[in-house]
């Protein structure tokens, strides 16, 4: 078991990162080589500043929960969403027991959050995850586009935090399942760049996208803050 462990949070661990943030900075950076003005049929050089404002402005702006009108005509699935992307984000940088390993395999941890605090935003991630499947489930509309592959990711990103809960609550054989969370959270990783997990850095740059699109082309450089979302 010892060095089953060594090897996942040593060796294992080293590759799950380089193959995540190299995944998502080429994904990333692609992306934007992709953009052609012609084809979007967007200034995108000569109004650059107001494209960056309108950019940022429509990130921010969908970040916020109930901060648009799109997050306002779904209060139900804004709630989902929230529930489960606060734990998603924050749990993985700021556990504890994840920042010692981090410490061990690099010489440098980030802020650890209150062990309390973290069993909340893992329990709420698990919910969230829970009411976006029964709502996938039960509206026709979200239903017929769903496939397969949707609830894949769903569980691929959400198997970890169960796993690690498991654990964390010592229920049945707690190495059992500190290796299960390990191989699906690294495995979350390497898969990550790859899948729709990818929207990790793909959603600000396709808010950008629409945000500079709108604010050069459709005069919202003119509007300040009135975007129509």
């Amino acid at each position: 078991m010892a060095d089953v462990y060594s090897f996942l949070t040593g060796p294992c661990f080293i590759v799950s990162l380089a193959v995540f943030f190299g995944g998502l900075l080429f994904r990333f950076v692609r992306y934007f080589y992709g953009l052609d003005w012609r084809l979007e049929r967007v200034a995108y050089r000569p109004w650059l500043g107001d494209g960056i404002k309108g950019g940022v402005h429509s990130a921010f702006k969908w970040l916020i929960p109930f901060g648009t009108y799109g997050w306002r005509a779904q209060p139900f699935f804004t709630v989902c969403f929230v529930l489960f992307h606060a734990g998603a984000v924050l749990v993985p940088l700021f556990l504890i027991g994840h920042n010692v390993i981090l410490e061990e395999t690099f010489g440098f941890s980030l802020p650890a959050m209150p062990q309390p605090l973290a069993d909340v935003l893992v329990a709420a991630t698990i919910m969230g995850a829970f009411f976006i499947v029964l709502r996938r489930i039960a509206l026709a509309e979200v239903r017929i586009l769903t496939t397969w592959y949707d609830y894949f990711i769903l569980a691929l990103a959400t198997v970890p935090f169960v796993t690690g809960f498991i654990a964390r609550l010592h229920v049945g054989n707690y190495d059992f399942w500190l290796l299960c969370h390990i191989i699906s959270g690294e495995l979350m990783l390497i898969l990550a760049p790859f899948t729709k997990l990818s929207h990790i850095v793909l959603y600000f740059a396709s808010r950008w996208q629409l945000g500079a699109d709108y604010a050069i082309k459709r005069g919202g450089h003119r509007r300040g803050d009135c975007f129509p979302w």
